[in-house]
């Protein structure tokens, strides 16, 4: 069964993180520039929350907040579901489905380790497809 970390392995590691107290047009610039979706807020070595597109659109533009002086700790999701390197894909599908979230931070011991998305998972399933597909088609037609 796939785990997280063989889909760490092939994207790496990296995580945007932001403090909570900057601003959410600071958060959203930084987001476009890296064209993700989601930070984790982190204070020190702890995650604190989640600030996501969602949170933007729900939180802000909804309660019609100024950007400019809106903290990302006032507006970001928490608490934070979040996974292990040796969880089980299914397992995280399960749960960005029952909470309807997109990004889970993946933690190892007390350290954050990368992040998983739902795109993450939904190229894996796509690959393991094809590959299944491939393997079909050569049982059918033989190999060429």
């Amino acid at each position: 069964m796939a785990r997280v970390q063989e889909i760490l392995e092939k994207k790496g590691c990296q995580v945007a993180t932001i403090g909570p107290e900057v601003t959410v047009l600071e958060a959203a610039r930084q987001m476009n520039a890296r064209r993700i979706g989601a930070l984790v807020v982190v204070e020190g070595e702890s995650i604190v929350g989640m600030f996501t597109e969602r949170d933007i659109l729900t939180r802000v533009v909804v309660g019609q907040l100024d950007p400019a002086t809106t903290r990302v700790g006032r507006v970001m999701t928490t608490p934070v579901a979040c996974c292990r390197p040796d969880t089980r894909l299914e397992e995280c599908m399960s749960v960005m489905t029952i909470k309807r979230i997109r990004h889970l931070p993946v933690i190892e011991g007390t350290q954050l380790a990368g992040i998983v998305t739902s795109g993450d998972l939904l190229a894996r399933e796509v690959a393991e497809h094809r590959e299944t597909i491939e393997h079909l088609h050569q049982y059918i037609y033989g190999y060429s």
